[in-house]
């Protein structure tokens, strides 16, 4: 039996992994920071709290990062676990920074020492790209990076290739763009819009307020993209691929399909400046060209079919 420990277990991405994982066999080990301080809905949500190991770690001690390689002996390791959010970095840098690179190396040195053999698994991410030059975004794009987040993942992304072409280690980087779904992040946009909505429908708020909404991002479904994850790590060669939709959509094409599905008058979307970002990028999207023919991986979703099974889901669970 293969074994896997996922970091980040109680996110969205590590919720969807550890299902999949678990179907194809594996043993789960999943690392939290406190058994007691730890989200665990997402787990429960799934019904699979019962059907791995969850064991505490600060990621950002070496010593205890070697004390769980070494007792666990994982085949694979996906690393999901950062300070994800992009507004939330401009208020903490230090800490965004010091934590997303130092939980990286740890993780790797760890696996350098005792089991370079280890597949290992980075969650990297579109906001490395930030100032964007050209479009679609490749593996090859330039980046240049517009938040301390983007900063740390482009730091430990290049981390990863060092470790690859230096030690030989099997580290393969998943460079996701947006994707959502029910399990998403209550401080993501998408997430905050049809929550938001909803409660306008239920007379909890009077009105939804949001940043800039005419900036384009390119969104897609979790689910599928963790399907990526794990494919990326079945490959006999280590290399990092983008994984994406493809296209772009503003924004303000999210709320005023949300609005317009919950027949909500789009007078109660109000602009507050107050959660416009000090930098901004103003459309991305990537190519997965590499990621369909490498990894064989298919993607097809419309996102406002991605936006209706989550504002079913939201539904489903309101209340509750």
């Amino acid at each position: 039996m293969k074994s896997a420990i996922i970091t980040g277990i109680t996110g969205q991405d590590g919720a969807y992994l550890t299902r999949l994982l678990l179907e194809k066999g594996y043993k789960v080990v999943g690392l939290i920071r406190s058994h007691y301080g730890s989200n665990l809905n997402r787990l429960k949500y799934l019904g699979l709290l019962d059907r791995v190991e969850l064991v505490e770690c600060d990621q950002s001690d070496l010593s205890q990062v070697l004390n769980i390689i070494s007792t666990h002996k994982p085949n694979e390791v996906y690393n999901l676990a950062a300070q994800s959010s992009v507004s939330l970095s401009f208020q903490q840098p230090i800490g965004t920074i010091n934590f997303n690179i130092q939980s990286v190396l740890n993780m790797l040195e760890a696996i350098r020492l005792l089991n370079p053999s280890i597949r290992f698994y980075q969650a990297s991410t579109s906001e490395m790209f930030g100032k964007v030059n050209d479009l679609p975004i490749t593996e090859d794009s330039i980046v240049h990076p517009l938040s301390p987040y983007a900063i740390s993942k482009v730091t430990a992304h290049y981390v990863c290739i060092n470790y690859r072409e230096s030690y030989n280690l099997y580290t393969s980087c998943g460079i996701l763009f947006n994707h959502e779904s029910y399990l998403r992040g209550e401080n993501f946009f998408v997430k905050k819009v049809i929550k938001g909505a909803i409660d306008i429908v239920h007379g909890k708020r009077e009105v939804l307020e949001v940043g800039n909404l005419d900036i384009k991002r390119d969104f897609g479904w979790s689910e599928k993209y963790v399907e990526a994850m794990w494919l990326l790590l079945q490959q006999d060669k280590p290399d990092d691929y983008i994984i994406s939709s493809g296209k772009s959509i503003t924004l303000r094409e999210i709320v005023y399909y949300v609005f317009d599905k919950m027949k909500i008058d789009k007078g109660r979307i109000k602009i507050n400046s107050a959660f416009f970002r000090p930098t901004e990028i103003q459309d991305i999207y990537g190519s997965n060209k590499k990621a369909r023919s490498v990894l064989n991986w298919q993607y097809d979703m419309d996102f406002f079919d991605v936006l209706n099974l989550i504002i079913e889901e939201e539904y489903k669970n309101y209340g509750k």
